[in-house]
């Protein structure tokens, strides 16, 4: 009988380049851009210095580039681990209802890597995003949302085996070692929702992307690994989610069909905080805007959203940048008091400043009548304002999940933000270098010529 991982595998190679319509190839540019940009924007930031700082890491000479850093290069795997906490550093990359967490960051420092190594040209890059992103959304199909809200990490999780997925097609390996590669993903993957707003959120995606490369190369090399390890009694889909929790035909069905790289896509997030957040500071946003809301003018700020937000976003203490970046209280009163969310706001003590707290503690958090778990409309908020007059304001956004094919963001837009993330570690001259050769991958010959511009 063949095994899951075996259909799997299958799948993952059924793909060329040929296939690929001219709108996937457009949004895996735009989802390879910004994780480049939120990369090299996170390269900074205390959790990757810590990381370098540790014995034995980066201290393998290789091809490859470590984003935003001064360093000599390093091997493949060092660079999948660095660069993936890099990438998810900031929280501020990009973001799909079907995986349930980040798509790209699982993928483009394993697709950066093997590319490197191997001299992979711009398109070979593009497919095997593309393939990975089809591989980890469709995993996400077939076993989300209980098991997000389990308390896995989905970006981790479910994203090895994106990373897997493109690595597999990178490393032109044989259907039996990515069937192979894929179940020894099983045992390496991992990531809690517990260690939300800490430094071992991004340390999870920089794990992941490490271990699926890992597996790859292994299963390249001959390791072995149970094909069965997905349906097994004790296998992926029992241990992780649990009888009657998952549906393992969702993985296959309809695949390709459009590619979900198309549809939802990508979506691109405009703040640097969890993307749970991000209806209730537009809602804030269009107040300030539209009715010329100011933070003096408030009495009580209500913020109600769908229940599956709530559990790592209902916190109304921060005491540090990262908690902030999960504190729905925070966001919208900094929406409020500035009439923006940006990099600067999850900095220093920014999260400490005493007109925010004083915004902070007329904020209440709680479930929308109207966004219940199976209502469709899982990444809406509406906020309602109570003034000092004794008026009343609201504002709702309904399932925004980023800004992807539905609603994107336009040129300038993409680049304003490429610029202030690439900004942070690169000269100005650079950064224009960089985003106009992004936007033209699929013409490079070879991923180093990326990377060169980029060091």
């Amino acid at each position: 009988m063949t095994t899951i991982a075996q259909q799997f595998a299958a799948k993952i190679h059924q793909l060329t380049w040929s296939d690929l319509p001219p709108e996937a190839v457009h949004w895996a540019k735009v989802g390879i851009l910004d994780t480049v940009g939120v990369t090299l924007a996170g390269a900074p930031e205390d959790c990757v210095r810590i990381l370098l700082e540790t014995p034995g890491v980066g201290e393998a000479a290789g091809p490859c580039l470590v984003f935003g850093r001064a360093m000599n290069r390093v091997s493949a795997l060092d660079a999948g681990l660095i660069n993936g906490v890099s990438s998810h550093a900031l929280d501020f990359d990009d973001v799909n209802n079907n995986i349930g967490g980040h798509p790209s960051v699982p993928l483009v420092p394993a697709v950066f890597a093997f590319g490197e190594m191997l001299g992979r040209s711009g398109a070979e890059a593009i497919l095997a995003y593309v393939v990975g992103f089809e591989a980890e959304t469709r995993l996400g199909r077939a076993v989300n949302f209980h098991h997000y809200e389990k308390g896995w990490h989905p970006t981790a999780t479910l994203g090895i085996f994106g990373t897997v997925a493109a690595s597999a097609r990178l490393l032109n390996l044989s259907l039996d070692e990515t069937a192979t590669a894929l179940a020894m993903a099983v045992s390496l993957a991992s990531g809690v929702k517990a260690n939300f707003g800490t430094m071992t959120k991004p340390l999870h995606v920089g794990h992941s992307v490490r271990n699926g490369m890992l597996a790859a190369l292994l299963a390249g090399q001959g390791m072995t690994a149970n094909l069965s390890a997905f349906e097994h009694e004790q296998g992926f889909f029992e241990v992780f989610n649990g009888a009657g929790t998952y549906d393992a035909e969702r993985l296959f069905a309809d695949w390709a069909n459009p590619l979900d790289v198309v549809d939802p896509g990508p979506g691109l997030k405009q703040f640097p905080c969890c993307g749970s957040t991000h209806a209730g500071i537009n809602a804030m946003l269009e107040m300030v805007r539209d009715d010329g809301l100011r933070a003096e003018d408030v009495a009580t700020i209500r913020v109600l959203t769908n229940p599956r937000r709530l559990p790592h976003t209902n916190n109304p203490d921060p005491r540090s940048g990262l908690e902030a970046k999960f504190s729905m209280h925070y966001v919208v009163a900094q929406a409020l008091n500035e009439g923006r969310v940006g990099l600067d706001h999850f900095e220093a003590a920014a999260y400490d400043e005493p007109e925010v707290r004083a915004i902070m503690a007329r904020v209440e958090v709680g479930e929308h009548p109207e966004m219940g778990r199976d209502s469709g409309n899982d990444f809406g908020a509406e906020v309602f304002v109570a003034t000092n007059d004794g008026g009343n304001l609201s504002a709702r956004i309904d399932h925004a999940v980023g800004r992807g094919p539905a609603n994107p963001l336009s040129r300038d837009e993409l680049f304003a933000k490429f610029a202030d993330c690439a900004g942070r570690v690169l000269p100005e001259d650079a950064v224009k270098t960089a985003f106009e050769t992004l936007q033209q991958l699929d013409e490079v010959a070879d991923i180093n010529d990326v990377t060169r511009i980029l060091a």
